[in-house]
């Protein structure tokens, strides 16, 4: 039987819309979920089953949040200037992680010399916790942007040389034969083969990275700092202040999905011939 060209542009017009209603469903129970979950705490909330002062219903929070837009308590900040200092120290530090973290995964990947040198000194690194940094890093630097950074610097770090440097040694040996056998350099074949070869490992890393930045950046300013919203989540906390507390894990949450979603986008994005 023979297709033709119309019937399979038919067909791809049809399995679009069959994707395209596929993701508006999604959506709608996304939405539908997020109404839910929010309408049960209000209603726990409002019938008193859990104490209020532990527990603030939405609609204190959304009251606290319309506050802390013009009013600096507890914490002595801005909630703008919370937020902008919380994305500035982890953006500046995921960024740093990968500039250095990817190029360097995928040269030890590729040169065994690089690999046997650095390799040794990476383990022995590897499996130090990200937030046990915070007390040597404060000695260091105090509890400066600087300090922060580079607490959220080590826990992007790791993930970035582990996918790249992974990624790159899973290379197809042919693709690589194929590529030498045409005369290509070891440093072409690693530019124009390995590194998109890579680049799935390499992205996955990253997005990876960007978790980790956002959920140590919290701790970090809950120890090391005097703006953020891990910071006014631990102000809240000290003067008992449970609507602080729980809008700042809000918040968290949003920017979090935020990022991620951006991410997501541009991942596939770059991976679009996949």
């Amino acid at each position: 039987m023979e297709i033709k060209g119309n019937d399979l542009e038919k067909l791809r017009l049809d399995h679009k819309k069959i994707e395209n209603r596929n993701i508006f469903k999604f959506r709608i129970l996304t939405v539908m979920t997020i109404i839910i979950f929010f309408g049960l705490w209000q209603f726990v909330a409002d019938q008193g089953i859990v104490d209020s002062r532990t527990l603030p219903s939405p609609a204190k929070i959304y009251e606290t949040f319309l506050a802390k837009l013009t009013k600096k308590a507890p914490d002595g900040n801005l909630l703008s200037a919370n937020i902008l200092a919380s994305l500035q120290v982890s953006l500046f530090g995921f960024f740093s992680a990968v500039i250095i973290g990817v190029p360097l995964g995928l040269l030890m990947g590729w040169y065994k010399i690089l690999d046997k040198t650095l390799t040794p000194i990476f383990e022995i690194i590897r499996p130090i916790p990200p937030i046990a940094w915070i007390p040597i890093v404060v000695v260091w630097m105090g509890v400066g942007l600087s300090a922060k950074v580079l607490i959220i610097f080590f826990s992007a770090f790791v993930p970035c040389v582990i996918n790249s440097y992974t990624g790159i040694q899973l290379t197809n040996k042919t693709f690589i034969n194929v590529s030498q056998t045409f005369g290509a350099s070891n440093f072409t074949t690693f530019i124009k083969v390995g590194i998109p070869s890579s680049l799935p490992m390499v992205m996955t890393g990253i997005k990876i990275a960007l978790g980790n930045s956002w959920s140590t950046l919290v701790a970090a300013e809950m120890l090391a700092a005097s703006a953020g919203l891990g910071f006014m989540i631990q102000m809240g906390r000290q003067f008992a202040r449970a609507d602080v507390v729980v809008l700042g894990m809000v918040l968290i949450g949003v920017l979090g999905a935020i990022l991620s979603f951006l991410f997501s986008s541009l991942e596939k994005y770059l991976l679009r011939w996949k």
